[in-house]
Parts: C-alpha cells; sequence; structure tokens
C-alpha cells in the first residue's frame, strides 16, 4: 500500500538502502523540484561568481604582462667594458633560449655643438653623438621618430635642433673631445622618444638616482661614427661606449607579472655569469615587470574590495535559500525517523540530496559563466582560467551545498526529539549577536579603522623607499568589511524590532494590503520574525552590493577618463616643438566637423636654478573650454579661484609641490626662471611671481613643471608662437583626429593623440587595471542576486509553508485575504530591503572611494551615480518581490483536498 502523506514512493521499501535512495531523489525531483531548483540556483550564482572572479584575475594578470613587456622599447641593453671581446659577448647572447634578436649601438661624448644660422652663432653644452647598426631601426622601431628631413645621414634631436635654431642641410660643428672639431652637415630632425632609457647609465646601484638624458643629441650613421670617433676613442677610452641592444623572445614568458619577472632576471643574471664581468646588463623589461607587479596587486585589491563582498553575499544567500526550506525538511525527516529509520541512513539521503544539488548548481554556473565569459571577452574562460581553478570551484560548489543542506539536518537531528522536529512553529529568540550588541561594535570598530586609514594618507599597495618588493595592506580591508557586516546585522536589529513588537507602525505598513485584517496579519508576521528579517536583511545586503559596486564603478570610469585627459591634455591634442608650433594650424582645424573649440597651449622649457622643467603657457579664461580643470590638480583653492588668482597677475606663475620642497618657496616671492630667448636662441633670466601651487595639469609631467601667463611668456621671450593644441571634441575623438591629421598632412612634425589612444596606458596603478570586464561581471551578478535575494527565498518561504495557506482556506479564508497576506509580506521584505538597502550602498561606496583616493590620479571630487543601472536593479528586486507573490497566490488557489494530501 502507498501512503499518500509520503511524497517519495512507498514507504514499504525504507529498509532497501540503495532503493530507498532512488526513491528519494525521484521524490525530490517530482515533488520538491522548486526546493531543488532554489538551492542549485544559489550555489550557481556563487559558482559562477567565483569562476568569472578568479578568471578575472587571471586574465588580468596576463593583460598587464603582455602590455608591460610591450611597451619596453629595448628589453636589455648590454654595455661592453673597455676592454671586452665582442665576439665572446654576441657568442653569450646568441646561446641564450630567450634572446630573440640582437644589434649594436655606439655612443661617443662631446663637449658640445656649435652652429652659425641666421647671423649668429649658437653653441651648446656638452652632449653625445649616438649610431645604429644597419637594420636597428627593423627591431626597435620606436627609437628613433622622424620629424622633418630625411630618416637616414645626421639626424639632430628636436630640442638639440632647437638649441642650435638648425635644420636639414645646416652645417653643424661637433667638438670632440681631445680632438679638433668637425663638421657635419644636418639632414634631418627626428625625436628619441625612449631618450631616458636609451642614455640611462648601465650597471648604476640600484639606489643611485636616475640620469636625465643628454639636452644635446646627433645620430649619425655608423660609418659616419667611425670615421669621427674612432680615433677619440683610442685618445680617451671613458668618452666613449659600445651596446647591445636586446629583443627578447616575449611569446617565452609566462603570463603571470611575478613569474615573467622572474624569468627574465634569471636569465640577466645567467648572462652576466657567462660574459664574466666584460659587460653590464641594464635589464629594462625586468625593471617594467617588477613595477608592474605591484598594478597585478591593484587586481587583487579589487577582488578583494568589490569581489569577497559578492562572494559572501552569495555563500549567505545560498544558506538563506536552502534554509527556507527547513521546516518543509524537517517535517520529511522527522517522519522518516518516526518509521524507524536510523540516523546514519537519514543522513545518507541528506548527503545525495547535497551532491545532486551541488552537481546542477555547479554545471549551472559553470555553464553560465562560460557563456558570459565568452560574450564578454569573445573567448571562453578555458583558455585564461586553468583547469584547477575550475576544479577549486566545483570543490567549493560541493562543500556549500553540505554546508547549506547536510549541516542544519545533523545538528537537528542530533539535538531534538522526534517531536520536536516535527514542530512547525518555534519561538524567535533574541539572538545572541543582539543581546551583546556585536552590531554595534563592529560599525564602531570600522568607523575607527577608516578614520586612521584615512586621515594618515596611507597607501594601499606598498613599495618602500629602496626596497623591490610590493605588497597590499590588508588593513585596509578591515573598515568596509567591518561596517558591511555590521549593516547587515544592524538591519536585522532593527527590522526585527519593528515586526516582533508588532506595534502600530507594522500595521500601519501592511493596512493597504490587508485591511480589516491587519491586527491578525501582523500577529501572524511577528511569529515569523527571524524568517522576515533575514529575507530584509539579504535583499538589503544585495541591494547595497549592487549600488555600492556600481557606483565605485561609475566612480572610476569617470576617474579614468579624467586620468587620461590629464594625461592628453584633452580629447585631441596636437604636440609640437618651438620649430614647429602647432598654433598657425589653429585657425584650419576649428572648422572640422565635430571640433567645438581649440585652444592653444605654450610648451617650453625653463631652469629653476640648475633644473631644467617643463613650462606650460596658458590663457587662464579660456584653458578650461578644451580640458577639464579639476579642483585636484591645484592646491591652496578651487580651480576657478587659482586660474582667476593668475589672470590678474601677469608675470604670475604656479609651481609644482616638488619645486616649492626643494626650493623652499614661498607665496609672493620672486622667481627667476631663465628662459629661451627667440631673437638670439640663448636662455636668459625672466623674474615671475610664486601665486600658488599645481599638483597636476593637462599633459605635464607627474613631478616639476611650471604654469604661467601665455602672453607674458610672449613678450618676455619674443615668441609668440604656442607648440601644443588642446581640441574640445563634440563626437568620436578618434575620428576627428582621424580627420586633424589628414588636415596637417603638410606638418608631419606635428604629432596628433587622441583621449582614446591613452586611455590603456594612463599612470596611476589602480587605473592601469582595465575594469571593463570586472565591471559587468560583479553588475550582472549584483542583479541576479538581488532578484534571488528578494523573489526566490520568497517563493521557497511560500512554498515552505503552503501548509498554512492551506488550513486558512479550510478555515474559510477567501482567495483575497490569503493574497492580502502574501502582499503584506512582500511589501515588508520590499522596503526594508531598498531603504537599508540604498543607506548601506551609498555609505560603502562613498567609504571605498575614500580609502582608495591615494591611488586615483587625481582623486575624484564627488562620486558618480549611475541612476539608470540602481533603478534597474530596484526595478528587478520589486518585479522578482511582485512574481514571487503572484506565484504563491496562485499556488494557493490549487485543490484543497491536493493540498491537504501533500501536507
Amino acid at each position: 500500500m502507498v501512503n499518500r502523506t509520503w511524497p517519495f514512493g512507498d514507504a514499504t521499501k525504507i529498509g532497501n538502502g540503495t532503493e530507498m535512495i532512488r526513491l528519494w531523489i525521484s521524490g525530490l525531483f517530482k515533488q520538491r523540484a522548486t526546493r531543488l531548483a532554489g538551492a542549485a540556483l544559489g550555489i550557481a550564482v556563487t559558482v559562477g561568481l567565483l569562476g568569472a572572479l578568479s578568471s578575472f584575475l587571471v586574465g588580468s594578470s596576463a593583460t598587464m604582462t603582455a602590455r608591460a613587456i610591450n611597451s619596453v622599447p629595448i628589453d636589455w641593453q648590454i654595455e661592453l667594458v673597455p676592454s671586452a671581446n665582442k665576439e665572446d659577448i654576441l657568442k653569450a647572447l646568441h646561446s641564450s633560449s630567450v634572446v630573440k634578436d640582437v644589434s649594436e649601438a655606439d655612443f661617443a661624448k662631446i663637449d658640445g655643438f656649435e652652429a652659425t644660422t641666421g647671423g649668429t652663432v649658437q653653441t651648446t653644452g656638452p652632449g653625445k653623438v649616438i649610431s645604429f647598426a644597419s637594420g636597428y631601426d627593423k627591431i626597435f622601431p620606436k627609437e628613433v621618430r622622424s620629424l622633418v628631413g630625411s630618416a637616414t645621414g645626421a639626424l639632430l634631436a628636436q630640442q638639440t635642433a632647437a638649441n642650435l635654431h638648425a635644420g636639414p642641410g645646416d652645417f653643424i660643428t661637433v667638438k670632440r673631445i681631445g680632438l679638433p672639431s668637425v663638421q657635419v652637415q644636418v639632414s634631418g630632425v627626428v625625436d628619441l622618444p625612449d631618450a631616458d632609457s636609451l642614455f640611462q647609465g648601465v650597471g648604476l646601484p640600484p639606489q643611485a638616482s636616475p640620469q636625465a638624458p643628454p639636452d644635446n643629441v646627433l645620430v649619425l650613421p655608423p660609418a659616419e661614427w667611425h670615421r669621427i670617433f674612432d680615433q677619440q676613442t683610442t685618445v680617451r677610452p671613458d668618452s666613449a661606449r659600445i651596446q647591445f641592444h636586446v629583443r627578447l623572445a616575449h611569446e617565452q614568458l609566462p603570463s603571470s607579472p611575478t613569474a615573467a619577472y622572474l624569468s627574465v632576471s634569471q636569465s640577466a643574471r645567467n648572462l652576466e655569469a657567462k660574459v664574466a664581468g666584460q659587460a653590464l646588463v641594464a635589464d629594462n623589461i625586468g625593471s617594467r615587470l617588477e613595477a608592474v607587479r605591484g598594478d597585478s596587486l591593484y587586481a587583487t585589491v579589487l577582488f578583494l574590495f568589490l569581489g569577497i563582498p559578492g562572494l559572501g553575499l552569495a555563500i549567505m544567500l545560498t544558506l538563506s535559500i536552502a534554509g527556507t526550506a527547513s521546516g518543509q525538511r524537517s517535517s520529511e525527516l522527522a517522519l522518516l525517523r518516526a518509521r524507524g529509520a536510523p540516523i546514519g541512513k537519514i543522513m545518507s539521503l541528506v548527503v545525495t540530496e547535497a551532491v545532486a544539488v551541488a552537481l546542477i548548481g555547479t554545471a549551472l554556473g559553470v555553464s553560465a559563466t562560460e557563456l558570459l565569459m565568452g560574450t564578454l571577452s569573445g573567448a571562453s574562460t578555458s583558455g585564461s582560467a586553468s583547469f584547477w581553478i575550475w576544479t577549486a570551484v566545483a570543490v567549493m560548489g560541493l562543500l556549500l551545498s553540505l554546508m547549506a543542506i547536510v549541516l542544519p539536518v545533523w545538528r537537528a537531528t542530533n539535538a531534538k526529539t522526534v517531536s520536536m522536529t516535527k514542530r512547525q512553529i518555534n519561538r524567535d529568540d533574541v539572538s545572541w549577536w543582539q543581546r551583546y550588541g556585536v552590531d554595534y561594535i563592529l560599525l564602531g570598530l570600522s568607523g575607527l579603522a577608516f578614520w586612521q586609514l584615512a586621515s594618515s594618507g596611507y597607501q594601499i599597495v606598498l613599495a618602500p623607499e629602496g626596497v623591490p618588493a610590493t605588497s597590499v595592506d590588508y588593513k585596509a580591508f578591515l573598515a568596509p568589511a567591518l561596517f558591511w557586516v555590521g549593516l547587515g546585522l544592524l538591519t536585522i536589529r532593527l527590522s526585527g524590532v519593528i515586526i516582533r513588537t508588532n506595534g502600530r507602525l507594522l500595521r500601519a505598513l501592511i493596512w493597504p494590503f490587508t485591511g480589516g485584517l491587519a491586527d491578525v496579519a501582523s500577529s501572524s508576521l511577528s511569529n515569523q520574525t527571524r524568517r522576515l528579517t533575514t529575507g530584509i536583511a539579504m535583499t538589503a545586503l544585495a541591494i547595497s552590493f549592487a549600488t555600492s559596486t556600481a557606483i565605485f564603478n561609475t566612480t572610476y570610469n569617470a576617474q579614468a577618463r579624467v586620468d587620461a585627459e590629464l594625461t592628453n591634455g584633452s580629447d585631441v591634442t596636437i604636440f609640437g616643438s618651438s620649430a614647429h608650433p602647432a598654433s598657425p594650424y589653429i585657425d584650419k582645424l576649428s572648422g572640422l566637423p565635430g571640433v567645438t573649440s581649440v585652444i592653444p597651449m605654450q610648451h617650453r622649457f625653463a631652469y629653476v636654478g640648475s633644473d631644467l622643467q617643463d613650462m606650460y603657457g596658458v590663457d587662464p579664461t579660456t584653458i578650461g573650454k578644451a580640458t577639464r580643470m579639476s579642483n585636484a590638480y591645484f592646491s591652496g583653492g578651487s580651480a576657478a579661484e587659482i586660474l582667476n588668482r593668475l589672470a590678474k597677475t601677469p608675470d604670475g606663475v604656479l609651481v609644482s609641490e616638488e619645486t616649492v620642497n626643494d626650493f623652499q618657496l614661498k607665496q609672493g616671492d620672486t622667481i627667476n626662471l631663465r628662459l629661451m630667448n627667440a631673437s638670439d636662441h640663448q636662455y636668459r633670466a625672466v623674474p615671475f611671481k610664486f601665486i600658488g601651487v599645481a599638483r597636476e595639469f593637462p599633459t605635464a609631467p607627474k613631478d616639476s613643471f611650471l604654469v604661467a601667463n601665455a602672453s607674458y611668456i610672449a613678450r618676455m621671450t619674443g615668441a609668440a608662437a604656442s607648440e601644443y593644441a588642446l581640441i574640445r571634441t563634440s563626437g568620436d575623438a578618434a575620428k576627428v583626429a582621424s580627420d586633424v591629421r589628414s588636415a596637417l598632412t603638410d606638418a608631419p612634425a606635428l604629432q596628433v593623440k587622441d583621449i582614446g589612444s591613452v586611455s590603456h596606458i594612463i599612470g596611476s596603478s589602480l587605473t592601469a587595471v582595465d575594469m571593463s570586464l570586472l565591471t559587468t561581471i560583479e553588475l550582472s551578478f549584483a542583479i541576479a542576486m538581488a532578484a534571488s535575494a528578494a523573489g526566490l527565498m520568497l517563493v521557497l518561504g511560500f512554498a515552505d509553508r503552503n501548509r498554512s495557506f492551506v488550513i486558512l482556506k479550510v478555515i474559510g479564508a477567501t482567495p483575497k485575504q490569503i493574497a492580502g497576506f502574501l502582499w503584506a509580506e512582500g511589501a515588508l521584505i520590499s522596503l526594508g530591503g531598498l531603504l537599508f538597502g540604498l543607506a548601506s550602498g551609498l555609505s560603502i561606496s562613498w567609504m571605498l572611494v575614500k580609502l582608495l583616493t591615494g591611488v586615483f590620479d587625481p582623486p575624484p571630487e564627488t562620486l558618480s551615480i549611475p541612476w539608470t543601472y540602481v533603478l534597474a536593479a530596484l526595478i528587478t528586486v520589486l518585479i522578482s518581490i511582485f512574481a514571487a507573490v503572484a506565484i504563491a497566490i496562485r499556488t494557493s488557489y490549487q485543490n484543497t483536498a491536493l493540498g491537504l494530501r501533500n501536507l
């Protein structure tokens, strides 16, 4: 005989273990599909989020490594000592498995250059003459960029040409050391973009200050260089040197920045051992990879700040979803125990259910993540995430399923009798953490940690002076972590006070849905305080996670654009020189489609004492039309106040913080800066008045620079031309940049860059991490978890209490009255979740941005709120709650006899 009150088949087969497991699984899929689906979806969300975030970590590290090694023009610079044997060095290089290409570069020091142009004689200080072997430009194409004239022959560096006022066709005198001077005819003018690395001191100790590149450089063909300097090399061996420039096999390097750094460093040390002191190695690619190790830690920072809360929420959500079926599961297991099933056999059934849920959830999570990552990045995560990631994810899914399903049953069977297990109504006692005020303690500790960190000006990624290692300051995560947990507990406390006390506020909240039954409904709800407060807390945390993640990501993206604009200058910027300024083309460019304004900006060089610095001449009243003037760029006032002060002080100058500290300047001091005069091309002193500090400025370097009025610079130097032009666009900056290049075909010396081309190489460490993929992952899962927290928990909670609804129908409750009970519960969860969720989301996002202010460049002034996404998330939550209540109402309309049979 089949017992109709037992949903899992023939109860007479209870003694057959295998058959019992089969009946149990079959019954679960037939009669408890909602319960299985809910738990499996919770597992799927957790597994999917963990897999996606792990893939982000692996993928971002690989992207950083590839970007770093591709940005290094010369991987190794091997400098030979005077007595070295070139053939032995070349043999050692070619024997290394990581070496791909080798080319020679020869350097010679000189006492200076001289040129007679326009009836005047210009001379320079010491400089260098360099020669590149044949085919060098094919291996290292980024080292020399032709500006004017021929790309072969005697080529003057751009700054040297400006100093000598020389160009193609002019003759210049090269003053050799210890030998008579010689003349060469200039064939062209070039730019040396990598001069800092090209002329670095090889073999200097790590703590040594970097050497500035020479101001005066001439590039000669190999034959011409040897004709002029072979004799000088013999007379003064210390005045010349030979280098081998090396390109490594990048495809052989590991994808991790740390592993790639170790591989390159070990290969460099191996080479030094082989050449036995005959050469020194400048490991440029190793130095770059070492810096990127810090950037890769920022990916970890973002994972911890944005990913861990999501994972924690997913785990709590899974546990809560599984817990909604606790009453139903308790009744089933109590019936098994009443029929004589031993606890061991009961646990085997529960473990079977947990494994089934884990398999289904893991399969769903992995499949969804593969689809999501493939859609976002164009390739499945299997290409970037290793097999071990998915293995760990699967194990995580199984452990979570066991913890959510098996652990509560094991505790119940060991702590309760059969009669207690069957009990459907339990008193909601106040939790221990409420009695001891754990939520208040956590919030207090969070506030204290935040105050200490924010007031100390800490750096979240540490790079101590002189120490090559980097590390994450994990104490920074205490404040948001404690705040997030404390706020969740506070939500449970406050919502519990409202529901448990069954006061006027609760009745007022549910009266629109229950009408005259508000007293009865509120009494019923007050007996379900724990379940309702859990639902409110889960919904609030999900909304908080979605809101805080969205606000932080939007603020990040906005700040990344500010950083890119700071680097590039404007949407599109034309970079020229004193010899080839951009200002003559401003009228021509102003009429191009998509151009809203073109503002000139001078870029000169000025000596502060013996320190040569970049100097920018602007019109303070119009510069803001082409580029954003952020308050964070200046110290001692807002951007508008500082620029207004500059406009009112014709001889005023803004000085960088480093210069102020180095020269002990005070506001109002007169500074004599040496600028090149257009009449004789000599540096002459020009008085300026120090009126303010500039921390940053568009296109300026990060250390030392000056900003002054362009009109005053033009009047004092006799040169009114502006080297740069900043272009604000109304549309696609890349399209406008292309049109600008087409309009400047007759000016090849001018370089055009758009903001998009520099967005991926902006300077600050945090913004060097590509956030687009992480943003999409976080926001996609945030909406999914918000909907699950609200709607899915309600659906499963209603299903678990189907017995109560059937009894209500039996005693005469109408469908409208039952619907009022359901809508009241849904309204409580939605209202509490929205209020607490939005408040905590805004608070946490503010805290995150404040904590990360030190790594934004410049720091954001305000939060950027993505209203569209926030509204979409809230609407999704409301729709999920509406759907859950609608499903419950429809289910409650089922045949009463069928409902009684399934109790």
